[in-house]
């Protein structure tokens, strides 16, 4: 039977529950062991599909096309697990799934309740992921007395009673501030939290301090006892530039040890983690960077683009380079172009994004990376930006544009299909998951992946206008990558070029710091061989 670890987390958002919980599946696979994790989030949206990038960060998107949090993200970057639909619940799936069972009569006749029946449904989320695994994650969203989070706090609650006492275990992730002009560290929030913990009747086992500074014994000492738990369960999460050095922080403190201790597992005396001090031993010692402007509409917020921070830098790790992220928002593109913007940049991003706001900025950018030869990947909208701009600029075809923005556009280069017109749901014109794209031979992408057949994840409505194709060509765009039926586009690219790619797909979503996505990793070579021209 596989055993359960439950995350939670206090005082505030954004302590970094989910990089947390993907630090201690790395930990557990370096003992041999295979896990999933399993994120619960409070909200009422069935998923983060139709939420805003600014509210929610990216949506990261699954083999089996879930639109899921983005912590998911960090799950498959830090570990082996490859997740599903099933990883990611949200409150609303809970209250959707029990009102249907309801309608349908499958409660016969009964009230329906928070308890039992919400906590059932959440109970059977997370045991529905315990087959063939031994250890599940799970990672509760929120923060420790949100009212949203009770009826996930109750579920987790209710496993642990009807458990063996070494089948749970109960971390709570928590701020230790250091409060400058006193000088000194406080330990009164975490105490709230883990008391906010107790009332409903959790006891944490292991306390996750996140802090700036490092924590004292006194301190420790003092944490353990309030908190009723053992000194050496108090963790430092200590702050720290690399996130992918955290499993080896934790290491350090010997979190793996107490965890495999409290749920009855055997312990490796000497875990497997040399992958994790190889990429540290690459980001500390590399002298070398290259600067990547990324142009995209939602450049305010670090998490909007979460993976393709990341992606590039797996692909510097790749290539023993840093990258120095340039970030520009789109709209400020259209106010100030492009010559002002990008003139000390080695290459540049155009990600993927969803209404007309900052698209004209992203148009400026591919030109001036088309005309000015410098290193250039687009990823989906990028894609859809690219193909416009060529149709403009190239082809001629001044009033080209993508029926998403112009519905009556006269050129419509970018339009929906057919079968998608027809549907009214959100979500519902949608190309979700992972797809197949057929290679050709000689092409940038070919030489990234070296495979004619690669499966990349989608997450788009609108597709490039196939009946262009004979105008396109003419005008030298090579059609690198498209569906073995050849009826949609999946990447374009263009010849005399140092690197000029752009596809449809989100090649960030199955890129890893020990795995990098091929075309990123291509991409950042690209950029350095530019930049040494310079």
């Amino acid at each position: 039977m596989a055993k359960f670890i439950f995350i939670t987390g206090g005082v505030v958002s954004s302590l970094g529950k989910g990089i947390a919980s993907a630090s201690i599946g790395a930990l557990m696979e370096s003992h041999g062991y295979k896990i999933t994790i399993l994120k619960l989030d409070p909200y009422i949206n069935v998923d983060p599909g139709t939420m805003s990038p600014f509210q929610h960060g990216e949506v990261y998107v699954t083999d089996d096309g879930a639109e899921t949090d983005l912590d998911l993200g960090h799950y498959e970057r830090f570990t082996n697990t490859k997740t599903k639909k099933l990883n990611n619940t949200t409150s609303g799936q809970i209250y959707y799934s029990v009102i249907q069972k309801e309608r349908e009569g499958k409660y016969l006749g009964k009230t329906i309740q928070v308890v039992p029946h919400i906590t059932d449904e959440i109970k059977s989320k997370i045991t529905d992921l315990s087959k063939d695994v031994d250890i599940v994650i799970c990672e509760i969203g929120g923060t420790v007395g949100d009212i949203e989070s009770l009826p996930f706090l109750e579920s987790i609650r209710q496993l642990h009673l009807q458990s063996d006492s070494h089948d749970t275990l109960f971390i709570h992730l928590t701020l230790v501030p250091y409060i400058k002009a006193a000088e000194e560290t406080k330990t009164k929030p975490t105490q709230h939290s883990v008391a906010i913990l107790r009332q409903i009747g959790i006891l944490p086992q292991i306390l996750l301090c996140r802090t700036e500074k490092p924590l004292s014994d006194d301190i420790k000492e003092k944490i353990a006892l309030f908190c009723n738990i053992k000194k050496e369960a108090v963790i430092e999460a200590i702050d720290t530039d690399l996130i992918y050095e955290i499993p080896l922080i934790f290491h350090r403190q010997n979190l793996d040890k107490i965890i495999l201790g409290f749920l009855n597992l055997k312990i490796k005396p000497d875990p497997d983690l040399l992958k994790w001090k190889n990429i540290i031993h690459t980001l500390r010692t590399t002298k070398n960077s290259v600067k990547i402007g990324v142009v995209g509409k939602y450049i305010k917020l670090q998490d909007s683009y979460k993976s393709i921070y990341e992606a590039l830098t797996h692909g510097g790790i790749a290539n023993k380079l840093k990258i120095e992220f340039i970030k520009i928002d789109s709209e400020a593109m259209e106010k100030e172009g492009p010559g002002k913007l990008l003139k000390n940049v080695d290459g540049i991003i155009v990600p993927g994004g969803f209404g007309i706001r900052g698209v004209e900025g992203m148009i400026e950018t591919v030109k001036y990376c088309r005309e000015n030869k410098i290193p250039f990947l687009g990823i989906c909208l990028g894609l859809q930006c690219t193909i416009i701009e060529f149709a403009r600029h190239v082809c001629g075809l001044k009033n080209a544009h993508s029926t998403e923005f112009i519905p009556e556009c006269p050129q419509p280069v970018v339009c929906l299909l057919d079968e998608q017109k027809m549907m009214t749901k959100l979500g519902g014109t949608m190309r979700l998951g992972a797809y197949p794209c057929k290679i050709i031979k000689n092409s940038f992408s070919f030489k990234a992946y070296r495979e004619e057949l690669i499966y990349e994840r989608h997450r788009h409505r609108w597709e490039f206008n196939t009946s262009y194709f004979d105008e396109f060509k003419k005008n030298d765009m090579v059609f690198a990558g498209l569906s073995p039926d050849e009826k949609l586009v999946e990447i374009v690219e263009l010849k005399n070029h140092p690197f000029f790619v752009a596809t449809q797909f989100h090649p960030e979503f199955k890129s890893k710091p020990f795995a990098p996505s091929p075309l990123f990793s291509s991409f950042i070579k690209a950029c350095w061989k530019y930049r040494k021209k310079l």
